[in-house]
């Protein structure tokens, strides 16, 4: 084809070579980068593109609007199964992870002291010689540490891994292990399952907070709005929700329970009890208690576990406990759904018990694999691809560290994970990392406290100019598969590689390609969509494949479940000593610190406490009045593994006992609006736990440490949208009454 202006300008439109195929005009097409972009060209016409968002919890189909060759606006696809056009708050800041002015321009070569941040450029050609010499000298016993990510992108790293004898583990600092454990042991899967929301019309929920960072929050709050409309049942669906925390969840239930830290397990089988007890229960209930029927629960009758919940009198509106579980269990039992046990529920020594005991409930109410459920997924996705992204437990990198410091891993390479700063510092990664013995190789686009200890840097490319595959996690209860394509050219400025495409690459040259999938991230996209049966270019379109029309699996639970989960229980002991529980959570936008760098993000106002940009603990304001404390005060938080400070935020709807304080402040390294914070409003929570773990789990118990409060005799203005709210200006807050007797009697 010739080229002329008339060609040229209509070519222009073009977003990126992957998401329209085209191989002709390789120098002209590279002009529209948007750093580069000729003035005279304006078309005037945008192009929106699907693709897939994995950096947020469950995933999202996504579609980006794309003018000129620049990536503008990002909306949800609404095609795409889960969120059904709708987007995570956090979704637009994506974009600017493709703009960001602090993004690593190419490949660099620390010349300076671990850690210091000093590092020259170097070409691509020598960085790739230096990664592949790396991997030749010292592949035998590398760590590679990713993000958790599922379907090709698994199976390359997976196989990069294994091919040089090394490993892989994949970092979140919310690991979920109790859950997951949970889910294998009572659904038979180790996929994640789907809660049928939208068809439920009674729902209970035990500490996940599933409408703000749990499971799949934005297909959740998809589903939670068609619960409450009663779109799919004709009447407005009833949620009671048991939480010590006051979180976005419970401020949306119709009744919020505040339990004890830990007892979500006993306030589970005590409701369990009472669907025996009643004749209320579906499912198979001989099966279930091995015969015995409520007798197997008569530990957990309402009554004799009052001690444990700790629920105040006030709470339940002048009603009996036991009166209350029974008109909730009659609820329940005509079309119920139970949802709990992840997040802070399953990270107090007892998760496993507390994720035990609400998927079991499910059994227990005949729901599990049925619409209004709990839906099962399977552990492989479309096509055999790996459709669990379970991310390394807190026993795998206490052994990660031995084997860094005895000599076992001499290679470590890190892609978009930044452990240093998300777990614990006892864990002792961070000192075990500034070991010159080891070489580190980030391939992170941003620095962080991980990526400022690389030896050698060679940046990724951002989501939105890359290919990808993924399996949402928890898919719909059937077979999910999206696609991410780029729907821009990499910018030119920086010409960043695919990560991807760089471990494939690098096993080629060094004799191990029949180890690997495919010779590139694309082809293996391809040849996913084509083992399935799919039209590659149909696939671009949608967002993915999937099969809407595919039934859940309805597994048989084991004989005398519930007696085995009752044998679980027990009370969750707590790390270090103070009058708080302390209950760190993922931020709403900045996540557990992966998103610090997105102005976007940090600016999000907390949906409950409007507060942006800053570190603060949520605190009971009676008790928070009592200790002389005034909203900005700094205060030091003291946990077993270390001190942070942070700026108190009084809050009524706090029980009293609790300080629940935001992950992913407390950054010290990389882009100035991720680092760039004063200590006293920015502090890194997850670094003073102490190392304990999940009991039969592995996982880290980050929910189970107590913590003291103490002024500094300084204070901050607190950076939020609301004016200052308190209790004696308005009047006496609804929820404050529940507290205060709890507060005047002392009892926490």
């Amino acid at each position: 084809m010739k080229l002329t202006r008339r060609n040229f300008l209509a070519w222009a439109g073009i977003a990126a070579t992957g998401a329209i195929a085209c191989d002709l005009f390789d120098d002209e097409l590279r002009v529209q980068s948007p750093v580069a972009i000729p003035e005279d060209l304006v078309s005037g016409r945008d192009n929106w593109y699907a693709t897939y968002d994995a950096s947020v919890p469950g995933g999202q189909g996504l579609l980006v609007r794309v003018m000129e060759g620049r990536a503008k606006k990002v909306r949800g696809n609404p095609r795409f199964p889960t969120n059904q056009g709708k987007q995570s708050p956090a979704a637009d800041a994506i974009l600017q992870s493709l703009y960001h002015p602090d993004r690593i321009a190419g490949p660099m070569l620390r010349n300076g002291a671990r850690g210091s941040g000093q590092f020259r450029p170097i070409g691509w050609e020598e960085a790739l010689n230096r990664f592949n010499a790396a991997l030749d000298d010292r592949g035998d016993g590398m760590l590679l540490i990713t993000e958790p990510r599922t379907a090709g992108f698994a199976r390359i790293a997976n196989a990069f891994a294994d091919a040089f004898g090394g490993r892989r583990l994949a970092f979140d600092a919310v690991d979920d292990a109790a859950y997951r454990s949970a889910v294998s042991d009572v659904l038979g899967s180790r996929a994640l399952p789907y809660h049928d929301i939208a068809n439920a019309e009674t729902l209970v929920s035990f500490g996940s907070d599933f409408l703000s960072t749990w499971g799949s929050p934005t297909a959740y709050s998809v589903a939670y709005g068609q619960f409450r409309s009663g779109a799919n049942t004709g009447h407005r669906g009833r949620h009671v929700h048991f939480d010590p925390r006051y979180s976005l969840t419970a401020a949306n239930a119709d009744k919020w329970l505040p339990i004890a830290p830990g007892s979500e397990g006993y306030a589970a089988l005590a409701l369990a009890w009472t669907l025996l007890e009643m004749g209320a229960a579906k499912g198979d209930v001989d099966r279930l208690t091995g015969g015995q029927g409520a007798a197997a629960l008569n530990d957990f009758r309402p009554d004799a576990v009052a001690g444990a919940l700790q629920i105040p009198e006030a709470a339940l509106g002048g009603d009996t406990l036991a009166h209350f579980f029974a008109e909730l269990a009659q609820k329940l039992g005509e079309h119920g759904l139970a949802i709990g046990g992840g997040g802070a529920a399953g990270a107090y020594s007892n998760g496993k018990f507390n994720a035990a005991a609400a998927l079991a409930l499910n059994h227990l109410l005949g729901n599990v694999g049925h619409q209004g459920g709990l839906l099962v997924n399977t552990d492989t996705g479309p096509a055999g691809q790996p459709a669990s992204a379970a991310p390394a437990s807190l026993s795998d990198w206490q052994r990660a560290v031995g084997d860094i410091n005895g000599g076992g891993a001499r290679l470590v390479i890190v892609h978009n994970a930044d452990p240093v700063h998300g777990l614990p510092a006892g864990v002792g990664l961070g000192d075990a990392l500034r070991n010159e013995n080891v070489v580190i190789i980030s391939a992170s686009p941003f620095i962080d406290e991980t990526s400022v200890l690389a030896d050698l840097i060679i940046p990724d490319r951002a989501a939105l100019e890359e290919w990808g595959d993924h399996i949402p996690e928890p898919a719909p209860g059937y077979a999910v598969y999206g696609v991410q394509q780029p729907v821009v050219n990499p910018l030119s400025d920086l010409d960043p590689r695919s990560f991807a495409d760089i471990m494939l690459t690098a096993a080629s040259d060094l004799g191990r390609s029949d180890r690997m999938p495919a010779a590139s991230y694309e082809e293996l996209v391809k040849a996913s969509i084509a083992s399935m049966g799919g039209d590659f270019t149909d696939a671009l379109k949608n967002g993915g494949l999937w099969d809407d029309g595919a039934a859940s699996a309805v597994p048989a639970p084991a004989s005398g479940l519930l007696n085995t989960v009752a044998g679980m229980a027990a009370p969750a002991s707590a790390a270090g000593a103070g009058q708080f529980q302390l209950l760190p959570y993922p931020h709403h936008t900045v996540l557990d610190g992966r998103n610090a760098h997105l102005p976007w993000a940090q600016s999000t106002p907390d949906p409950l406490t409007t507060v942006t940009w800053q570190t603060w603990v949520d605190i009971n304001e009676r008790q928070g009045r009592e200790m002389g404390l005034r909203e900005g005060d700094v205060v030091n938080i003291n946990a077993g593994g270390g001190s942070i400070s942070a700026l108190v935020y009084l809050n009524p709807g706090m029980p009293p006992g609790i300080a629940a304080v935001p992950m992913g402040g407390g950054r010290r390294a990389g882009s100035d609006y991720a680092a760039g914070r004063d200590a006293r409003e920015s502090g890194n929570v997850m670094s003073i736990l102490a190392v304990s773990g999940v009991d039969g789990a592995g996982g880290l118990a980050w929910s189970g440490n107590r913590c003291s409060i103490t002024p500094t005799g300084d204070s901050m203005a607190v950076s939020k949208l609301e004016g200052d709210y308190t209790s004696r200006e308005v009047g006496e807050h609804p929820v404050e009454q529940v507290f205060k007797s709890v507060t005047e009697g002392g009892h926490h």
